[in-house]
């Protein structure tokens, strides 16, 4: 895991004492936005969907969805029952989760820019993974303050958890309890810590605090402050 430096320490407390000191901004310019069915509240749901792992067994989902691809591939097709954009995809998330707690929450928007795939691609790919069991996933939102009549949210980033199903594992044989590591596993933590510090330079405060504190209640009281710090220089660049 990438371990914050003090600068983004420093600049996340010292936001978040202006949250203390002052009121929610009014939040009336904010876009309201339909909540998708079957979404829980983002910090209130994770504990029990997220699980640690490691990077063995994130290295054994990987193969087995690769030798499940292989094997159920017809003949004169060009894809198995996976498709290489879920291939793609998996290898992406296997390289951006969190071995300490599972947390693995990019948006989809961040998905597609590097993997560099249309979303339509990207989301018939985790349509794909989820039906053959090698990916499921939690629809989250947030509450926005703001003045109005009733309760506002907006959505937020998928929780996602990767699997393997025993027919999947299966396909390994012996080796099912002993995945090998990369050829290059220096190169690979490399590769790894890059495209982790990649993804939460995309994250706002609420979205790094939640990273780097997980789904405690020091993390949740966190993010929030580092949302309504976020949502106050929003308003304030739209007045401008």
């Amino acid at each position: 895991m990438t371990i914050p430096t003090a600068a983004a320490g420093g600049s996340l407390f010292n936001s978040l004492g202006g949250v203390i000191a002052g009121a929610y901004p009014d939040q009336r310019a904010v876009t309201r936005r339909p909540i998708r069915s079957n979404s829980c509240r983002a910090g209130s749901c994770e504990a029990s969907f997220w699980r640690g792992t490691s990077r063995q067994e994130v290295q054994k989902i990987l193969r087995a969805a690769q030798r499940y691809e292989l094997e159920g591939k017809e003949r004169g097709k060009r894809n198995g029952p996976l498709g290489g954009v879920a291939l793609e995809l998996l290898t992406l998330f296997a390289n951006l989760v969190s071995f300490k707690t599972g947390r693995l929450d990019p948006s989809l928007d961040w998905i597609t820019g590097k993997l560099k795939r249309s979303r339509d691609a990207v989301v018939r790919a985790m349509k794909a993974l989820r039906d053959h069991g090698f990916l499921d996933w939690l629809r989250r939102f947030e509450p926005i303050r703001s003045e109005g009549r009733g309760p506002q949210v907006r959505q937020v980033s998928n929780a996602y958890r990767l699997s393997a199903p025993r027919r999947a594992l299966a396909l390994l044989g012996r080796w099912s309890g002993r995945p090998a590591l990369p050829e290059d596993d220096g190169a690979a933590r490399a590769d790894t810590a890059a495209m982790e510090a990649e993804y939460v330079a995309t994250l706002d405060l609420g979205a790094f605090a939640s990273f780097q504190c997980g789904a405690s209640p020091l993390g949740q009281a966190l993010a929030e402050m580092g949302r309504a710090i976020d949502l106050r220089e929003s308003v304030k660049r739209t007045e401008s």
